[in-house]
């Protein structure tokens, strides 16, 4: 039985909090919109850096530091829906006035649980729930709840929930929803090491089911050997059972393709003309010589362009093997193959250190514009977005595939209150995702700040 929750005004900010300790595993399912506020103050941050890219707006999200984001458009509104790093829940952000960003509601989540991730498509919103890993906070001996909540967003500042996922273990990561009935999920499934590949079947919302899944050989208890390019690792995690060959997620379809980026396994491709039995079709490997926690965290294929755009992400504090941020041929996705590397960014004139590996905090990429099924994302063209932990939003011009160039950024102040245990030691900018929307606005989320908003101006 579905039950209705609380959700937020902004003004009520305590006293929601206070309910969150006590708040079921059955999240909200019906959201109160919050009035606007056309002549509150933004208060923005000062001490930025910046190249061709000028600052808009800025919201403090409530003090809930946000992760992942997703934009829709409905009608003559613009909302941006979000996970949060340090709150159980979602948020509900109207950017109609990108100048004045204006958080309209909050869905509180199940306690002791991620909330990290968010994507949707139409009238549908796919939120990911997850064991906390215990560098951020979380309690091994804890409960939690985990898998996917489907949503109806129809309303789209009231959130109706109208289904429930299960994995059976951890929970899901990075998942991907490009609309119809199929979500892609990155699932840490009772049995297996790290996480594996799922499709979901969504057709009857309230009743998802599993209908096909895949995983790396050598990942499942019963079988020979460990998983392949498997490396002790001190710092961080990349899944609840720190694994390096894990799925990070999204598993990002095209076509009868699913591509994933799997960590020390590197960027899989997979034949998903039937979903019930997905089969390799090629890959390649990054790790060596790049790290091997998270080798590949993310993956965008363009398959217009031929081409992929794939990530790692360090987790190291500058201590390990070099990241990466590539773009891959894949006329043949049997054989991909590497076709450049974006140049390291550098610290911008005046700034306090030589380079970021050593200003504090992760360095490296992290996320991209990487919702490219999602009608009101600015579609992958000759510019690049990719949000770059304490080096902030990095902008590139690939208009040549082999020879891609940074052609802007945006570094945030340092942020001057924590919220969570990361980064350790050093409180630094840690910008963690980016969406652009298809108006040109940019939004980027930090671990211990609000969501900027910016746009390119180069």
């Amino acid at each position: 039985m579905r039950r209705d929750v609380d959700v937020q005004h902004p003004s009520r900010r305590q006293a929601l909090r206070a309910s969150l300790t006590a708040a079921s595993a059955l999240a909200a399912t019906q959201a109160v919109a919050a009035p606007a506020r056309p002549d509150a103050p933004r208060a923005v941050p000062a001490g930025q850096y910046a190249r061709n890219v000028e600052l808009v707006g800025y919201t403090d999200m409530d003090h809930r530091p946000a992760f992942k984001m997703a934009i829709r458009r409905v009608g003559n509104r613009w909302y941006l829906y979000t996970g949060h790093f340090w709150d159980s829940g979602w948020s509900v952000v109207d950017v109609t006035d990108p100048r004045r960003p204006e958080v309209v509601a909050f869905v509180p989540g199940p306690k002791d649980t991620w909330t990290l991730q968010v994507d949707l498509h139409g009238d549908i919103m796919v939120t990911a729930l997850e064991q906390i890993f215990p560098n951020f906070g979380g309690d091994p001996e804890a409960g939690f709840e985990e898998g996917i909540y489907i949503w109806d967003i129809k309303d789209p500042v009231r959130p109706r929930r109208l289904g429930h996922y299960r994995t059976g273990g951890t929970g899901t990561h990075r998942n991907l929803y490009p609309g119809g009935r199929h979500v892609h999920v990155a699932a840490g499934a009772p049995g297996f090491r790290g996480n594996i590949y799922t499709i979901v079947d969504i057709e009857d919302p309230a009743r998802p089911r599993e209908v096909g899944r895949w995983w790396v050989p050598g990942q499942r208890d019963d079988e020979q050997g460990p998983p392949p390019a498997e490396r002790p690792h001190t710092h961080g995690f990349c899944c609840a059972d720190s694994a390096d060959v894990s799925l990070h997620g999204p598993p990002y379809v095209a076509g009868d393709l699913a591509y994933l980026p799997y960590g020390a396994a590197g960027l899989i491709v997979l034949d998903i003309s039937d979903v019930t039995t997905p089969v390799p079709v090629g890959g390649l490997n990054f790790s060596p010589p790049f790290h091997s926690r998270f080798g590949v965290h993310g993956v965008l294929p363009v398959p217009d362009r031929k081409v992929a755009f794939a990530n790692s992400e360090d987790v190291s504090y500058g201590k390990g093997a070099a990241p990466h941020a590539s773009i891959v041929d894949i006329s043949d996705p049997a054989h991909p193959w590497l076709l450049s590397l974006f140049p390291t960014p550098e610290p911008p004139p005046g700034a306090p250190y030589p380079d970021f590996p050593s200003r504090g905090g992760w360095s490296g990429p992290h996320n991209i514009n990487h919702h490219q099924h999602h009608p009101d994302v600015q579609r992958q063209g000759d510019l690049f977005y990719i949000a770059h932990f304490n080096a902030g939003l990095r902008v590139y011009d690939v208009s040549n595939t082999r020879l891609p160039r940074e052609v802007g950024y945006f570094v945030p102040p340092d942020p001057t209150r924590r919220y969570g245990p990361m980064p350790e030691g050093r409180l630094v900018a840690q910008t963690e995702d980016v969406v652009v929307d298809r108006r040109g606005y940019i939004y980027i989320s930090d671990k211990n700040q609000g969501v900027h908003v910016l746009r390119y101006t180069g």
